[in-house]
C-alpha cells in the first residue's frame, strides 16, 4: 500500500512538471505561427487555429540573427574544445589515488565552486590580458566548471584499474592510456558534459553583453534579448516595409529559431545522460 502511494505521488509530480514544461513550449510554438488576430485574442493558445508565417519571414530577414548564429556557433565550438580539453586534463590526474597531495588539490578546486573573484575583478583581468571584445572573453574565463570536472573525475575513478595496469605492463604511458583507453570508454560522460557545455554557451548572453562592444560580434542570445525586451527589431528588419507581423509573433518566432539547433542535437545525446551522470556521481 505504501509503494502504491509513493508511486502515485511520483507520477503526479512528474506529470505536473511535464505540463509546466510542455504548456509554455506549446504556447511559444503556437504564437510564433499564428496571425495577429489570434495572438491578440484572450486566453492561452496551445494549438494553432490559423497559420501565418510572417513572423518567421520577418525574423529570418533580419541579418543580425544570422550574424548572431555564426558568432554563437564559433563560440560553442571553441567552448566545447577548450572546456573539454582542460576538464579532462584536470580530472584524469585527480582520479589517481597515487597523486601526491590529491586531497589538497581536490579541495583547492572545490574552493572555487563557492568563492570567486567577482564580476569587476574578472572584467579588469579580461580587459588587462587583451581578451576584451573577442570571443575568447566568452570562452576562457569559464573554461573549467569545477562541478562538471568532478563529475568527469568520478567517472574516471569508476573505471576498472586493471585495464590501465595491463596497458602499463605493455609499455603505455599515462597520455597513451588516457587517449586510447580512458576516453574511448568514457563516451557517456563526455557526451553528457559536452552537451552541458554546448547548452551553456548557446544560452549565455550576460558575458557577451559585458565583454563585447562590437555589435557584429554579438551572439545569438544577445540579439534575441534585444528582440524580446528592447523591442528594437522592427526598425532593423530589412523587410519591415513589406511584411507585417505581430510583435509577439516575431518574438516567439525568434525564440523558436534560437531553439532549433538544441532540439536537433539533444535527441542524439539523450541516451548517454542517465548512464553518464549516474556513474559519474557514484564516487566522491
Amino acid at each position: 500500500m505504501e509503494d502504491i502511494f509513493v508511486d502515485t505521488v511520483v507520477y503526479v509530480t512528474l506529470i505536473l512538471l511535464s505540463l509546466l514544461t510542455i504548456i509554455p513550449f506549446m504556447q511559444v510554438v503556437t504564437v510564433s505561427m499564428s496571425p495577429p488576430d489570434v495572438v491578440s485574442s484572450y486566453g492561452i493558445h496551445l494549438i494553432p487555429l490559423k497559420f501565418d508565417w510572417d513572423g518567421y519571414r520577418k525574423i529570418l530577414a533580419y541579418q543580425q540573427i544570422w550574424t548572431g548564429y555564426q558568432n554563437t556557433i564559433v563560440r560553442v565550438i571553441l567552448g566545447i574544445i577548450v572546456s573539454m580539453t582542460l576538464m579532462i586534463l584536470a580530472a584524469y590526474p585527480l582520479s589517481k589515488k597515487n597523486l601526491v597531495h590529491r586531497k589538497f588539490w581536490t579541495i583547492f578546486m572545490v574552493f572555487t565552486m563557492f568563492f570567486s573573484g567577482g564580476l569587476i575583478p574578472t572584467y579588469l583581468i579580461v580587459k588587462g590580458v587583451g581578451l576584451y571584445n573577442s570571443v575568447w572573453a566568452l570562452v576562457l574565463p569559464v573554461a573549467i566548471n569545477t562541478f562538471t570536472m568532478l563529475i568527469i573525475r568520478n567517472y574516471f575513478m569508476s573505471l576498472p584499474e586493471e585495464i590501465q595496469e595491463s596497458a602499463r605492463i605493455d609499455g603505455a604511458n599515462e597520455f597513451v592510456i588516457l587517449m586510447r583507453i580512458i576516453l574511448p570508454i568514457s563516451i557517456p560522460i563526455l557526451a553528457t558534459v559536452g552537451l552541458w557545455t554546448m547548452v551553456y554557451h548557446w544560452n549565455e548572453w550576460f558575458n557577451a553583453m559585458i565583454y563585447l562592444k562590437d555589435s557584429k560580434k554579438a551572439v545569438l542570445q544577445l540579439v534575441l534579448r534585444k528582440i524580446m525586451f528592447e523591442g528594437s527589431e522592427p526598425q532593423a528588419v530589412e523587410a519591415a516595409n513589406t511584411i507585417y507581423a505581430n510583435t509577439d509573433t516575431m518574438k516567439m518566432a525568434a525564440l523558436m529559431v534560437s531553439l532549433i539547433p538544441l532540439l536537433i542535437v539533444y535527441p542524439f545525446l539523450q541516451k548517454y545522460f542517465v548512464k553518464g551522470v549516474m556513474i559519474g556521481s557514484l564516487k566522491g
